[in-house]
């Protein structure tokens, strides 16, 4: 069964919303916020397997605001963007700030379903437009040499890498960051697949090159 918060500012979607996705037998709509704030308490207090975050919220935090608290205080959550924005730049901030993925509001009701499924067993998911978008900003930085995997990582995936790279347990870890060992954990395995990398010893050279032990190769 997945678990979904709905979170955005008009009634009338959200009860839409549930109403189509509580149809679905293997979904189940836990929750309901009308902006960002209240968002990020329910998912921390109803534990959903994804939140389908509204994009644009006058009242209160907006959902890229909320994305990025949510992520920092709940990194294993999935957050599905939901959005009237056809636009790059909006996608782009989106997956900065942590989503999953992202749709068109005005997507059929069965993409919608399918990119709940998709997010919530931990895949990326972005409308047929975007992915074309992405790719290309992909390749042209690829061509360019801009890309930097390192800015894919969040504040605090960054400072559990220059910890591992300083030769930290993830209990030492977790007490300088006052943070669980379990949360310790889900951020290194967030940013070695961010990284793309599988042992210890590979963080740690990626962090020397990067001098954030205050020296590089």
């Amino acid at each position: 069964m997945i678990k979904i918060l709905l979170v955005d500012d008009h009634a009338v979607v959200r009860s839409g919303l549930k109403m189509l996705l509580n149809t679905n037998p293997e979904m189940e709509v836990i929750g309901e916020a009308s902006e960002g704030n209240e968002g990020v308490k329910k998912a921390l207090k109803l534990k959903p397997n994804v939140v389908v975050m509204d994009l644009s919220m006058p009242h209160g935090k907006d959902g890229l605001s909320a994305t990025g608290e949510l992520k920092k205080q709940m990194p294993e959550v999935n957050i599905l963007i939901l959005t009237m924005h056809d636009d790059e730049e909006y996608l782009f901030r989106a997956v900065q700030a942590g989503a999953s993925g992202c749709i068109l509001k005005s997507a059929p009701h069965d993409e919608l379903m399918s990119a709940i499924e998709s997010v919530a067993n931990g895949n990326a998911y972005l409308h047929p437009a975007a992915t074309k978008r992405l790719m290309e900003e992909y390749l042209g930085s690829l061509k360019t040499g801009t890309n930097d995997t390192y800015n894919l990582l969040s504040d605090r995936e960054k400072e559990v890498l220059t910890l591992i790279a300083k030769g930290y347990s993830n209990k030492e870890i977790a007490e300088q960051l006052v943070i669980s060992v379990k949360t310790v954990e889900t951020h290194k395995g967030n940013l070695m697949e961010k990284l793309q990398m599988k042992t210890r010893p590979e963080l740690v050279e990626f962090a020397v090159k990067k001098g954030l032990l205050g020296y590089g190769i």
